[in-house]
């Protein structure tokens, strides 16, 4: 009686916080963007200009597109910004829903080890979350587990779909790690002592190593098959899933902040011969020279934030992205895993980090270019290219500014619902007072 119960509360809740939209279907004609400013990132802006793409796939930008197939749809956007979509580079997006509800809570699996737990295939396409985020231009997310020593291997998906399967633009995009603390934890609620931090680093580190070595092994058993059609060895979901890891087909996005962390995460990744992204990097800046002779990238987490400790300035957060810039660390910009809501607000921290010395354009690449560089998806997105997808938003001016409204969205082509939950919150509300007689 009571899981029946239990599969009823999950089937209301889903339903509860689904989003209504219709996902966009395929684009059907080639569609050409006229009299618009194209912002392309990877290169200068073009005023008065024009981009056409068909099939979903960018097939001209220039200042003055001469051909075009005979039944294109031509929209004339009267001066109007085209940019690439931006991306949230480490989040929890399509992985929970209400935080305070726990069948929504999906980034997080039972156990220490589960290299095996696919971030793609518990995105929920009808997350009310999505439109949302969406709608501020952000067109991708890289959704990623958290949970445990090894939470599993993340995937970047597109922000429209029907199914998990047509929202994934990558899978795997890496594994994910969280690095232990390496001292003292002094918060309000939650402590923890030195001896006793140490004792649970190197149980952590043990755990770890054993994991590695045991994929390793199963690494070496595999290749060890002679294809006779013979099984020499038992198919582990777990080990499986880590190969790509171990033959650096893909990194380890490796979640350390404090600067202890980031040094014993990089010696550990040398050790085992393996790539990394830092995740978070707090104090990347402290140790750029380390990142830097490694080729380690950092997606920082948190711009508009507080210090974490008494002694450092109150803008040490908000100049964090300038100092890598000035290092020459190859870094991008994103909310973090700690919540899926707020990445509606990646734009921002982006400002944030203009307003205190990154240079606007490193800011807008920031959340564009440099992210899809990162995971590896810089071929298809990132910059509006020829032969790259037509992954664009439309804007009546800078998307880092607040007061900037996106006004179209294109995924692959795809002419994107711009509706969410909020807007339609504001319009019942503004009809409200319509009612009252109140129209200012």
């Amino acid at each position: 009686m009571r899981n029946y119960v239990n599969i009823i509360l999950i089937i209301v809740i889903n339903y509860s916080f689904a989003s209504d939209q219709v996902p966009a279907p395929e684009q059907k004609h080639p569609i050409l963007l006229t009299n618009c400013t194209i912002h392309p990132v990877s290169s200068e802006e073009i005023r008065g200009g024009s981009i056409l793409f068909e099939k979903g796939i960018i097939t001209g930008v220039a200042r003055r597109m001469v051909n075009w197939p005979e039944n294109t749809e031509i929209i004339d956007l009267k001066g109007k910004h085209v940019y690439p979509g931006m991306i949230a580079a480490a989040s929890v997006i399509g992985l929970t829903e209400i935080g305070a509800v726990a069948v929504t809570r999906d980034f997080s699996e039972r156990g220490e080890v589960n290299p095996n737990v696919r971030a793609e295939v518990a995105y929920n396409p009808d997350s009310e979350i999505i439109p949302v985020t969406r709608s501020n231009g952000i067109t991708l997310a890289h959704s990623c587990p958290t949970g445990g020593i090894i939470s599993g291997t993340s995937a970047i998906m597109m922000l429209d779909g029907w199914t998990w399967e047509k929202a994934t633009l990558k899978a795997p995009a890496g594994l994910h790690i969280n690095w232990p603390n390496m001292g003292a934890v002094r918060y309000r609620r939650y402590r923890v002592s030195e001896e006793d931090a140490a004792k649970r680093r190197e149980e952590t580190l043990k755990k770890l190593d054993s994991a590695f070595d045991e994929a390793r092994r199963y690494l070496l058993a595999k290749q060890a098959d002679t294809g006779s059609g013979i099984i020499q060895h038992n198919k582990d979901l777990r080990w499986e899933a880590m190969v790509p890891v171990l033959k650096k087909e893909v990194p380890v996005f490796m979640h350390a902040g404090e600067i202890r962390q980031i040094i014993s995460a990089v010696e550990w990744a040398n050790r085992q011969n393996v790539k990394i992204v830092i995740v978070g990097g707090y104090d990347a800046w402290r140790v750029a020279d380390l990142l830097k002779k490694y080729e380690i990238p950092v997606i920082y987490e948190g711009v508009n934030s507080l210090p974490r400790r008494r002694w450092e300035d109150f803008d040490t957060p908000f100049t964090a992205p300038l100092k890598m810039y000035e290092a020459g660390l190859k870094y991008c910009i994103s909310m973090g895993t700690g919540g899926a809501s707020n990445h509606r607000n990646t734009p921002y921290e982006a400002s944030k980090a203009a307003s205190y010395g990154l240079p606007k354009e490193e800011a807008l690449k920031s959340v564009t270019l440099y992210p899809a560089e990162i995971l590896g998806i810089a071929d298809r997105v990132g910059s509006l290219e020829k032969g790259k997808d037509a992954t664009l938003i439309i804007t009546d001016g800078d998307p880092l500014e607040i007061t900037t409204q996106v006004e179209q969205i294109y995924i692959q082509g795809k002419t994107i619902d711009m509706s969410d939950h909020h807007k339609g919150l504001y319009a019942k509300y503004k009809e409200k007072y319509l009612q009252l007689g109140k129209t200012e």
